[in-house]
């Protein structure tokens, strides 16, 4: 049954940029049409005639109400939201941190907690599918990281989103965050060389400016976590997780709007770097 927003167990306030309705009206082109901002008039995107979807605030408030539906209030106590909007409010992304689902990661050197995630995606004007995945956040750095893709539900707007489908994922997340703590503490155990994870780098990552940068925010991570996996995944999740002076890995301002964007696109890449025979074959 759906909940009364007014009485979750967490604060979930969107921002005022993306909760509006939408409409649609025709172009010129027969087989093209605007997306247009209810509240605002804006035209935000020419979209093709057949595309179709629901507004930000009736697709996050499906997702919020499954959720609590399917986890129950108690795994949702606390649990803090953030949300990112780009492209005039037609991408959105929120980001649920649980913090009463935790786990610790232990290393020679160094102790921290990782809590999970539930990240859901949503657009407007055809720039992205909607999408819901999972992963974990450290509290010690706050970098985030997604899960691989057998986490993610995901559907074109001519489809529908899937929530039954996301209910039943839903349902197996917090038996696949323990796994993925699991493994997680096995990389910290991992003793690795900083010769082999410099060659990894440069085999995985194909510019040599990128590779190097990499293996320096290695570097800073294992003088505190110590030379083993965790400090390389680590060092991916600072990469995806900032973008100024602290990592080296500013994002340049294309002029619309589009840091978030990219900055979830990091994420991605960092799910494939972990999924990639290079990094699973380090120090094997």
């Amino acid at each position: 049954m759906p909940f009364d927003m007014n009485f979750l167990p967490f604060n979930y306030d969107m921002p005022e940029s993306i909760d509006f309705d939408i409409a649609f009206e025709p172009t010129k082109v027969d087989d093209q049409k605007y997306v247009i901002n209810t509240t605002t008039g804006e035209y935000l995107r020419v979209v093709g005639k057949d595309f179709t979807c629901v507004s930000h605030p009736e697709h996050y408030n499906g997702v919020v109400n499954t959720i609590v539906d399917t986890l129950g209030e108690e795994a949702l106590t606390d649990a803090q939201v953030t949300w990112r909007v780009a492209r005039n409010g037609g991408w959105s992304m929120m980001d649920m941190v649980l913090p009463s689902v935790t786990n610790f990661v232990r290393t020679s050197k160094h102790e921290t907690e990782v809590s999970q995630r539930v990240i859901s995606l949503h657009g407007v004007d055809a720039s992205c599918s909607s999408l819901c995945l999972h992963g974990w956040i450290d509290s010690f750095c706050t970098n985030g990281c997604i899960s691989g893709e057998h986490d993610k539900v995901k559907r074109k707007h001519t489809s529908g989103f899937n929530f039954d489908m996301f209910q039943m994922q839903l349902r197996d997340s917090q038996r696949s965050f323990r796994e993925q703590a699991e493994k997680l503490q096995l990389w910290a155990e991992h003793t690795v060389y900083v010769d082999e994870v410099k060659a990894m780098l440069d085999d995985m990552i194909k510019s040599k400016q990128k590779a190097e940068k990499m293996y320096a925010l290695y570097c800073a991570e294992a003088s505190v976590r110590g030379h083993n996996k965790y400090a390389v995944y680590s060092a991916f999740t600072n990469y995806s997780s900032w973008a100024d002076e602290r990592n080296g890995f500013n994002l340049r301002d294309t002029g619309y709007d589009t840091k978030n964007v990219s900055m979830f696109n990091r994420e991605l890449e960092v799910s494939q770097w972990i999924d990639s025979p290079q990094f699973r074959m380090l120090s094997v």
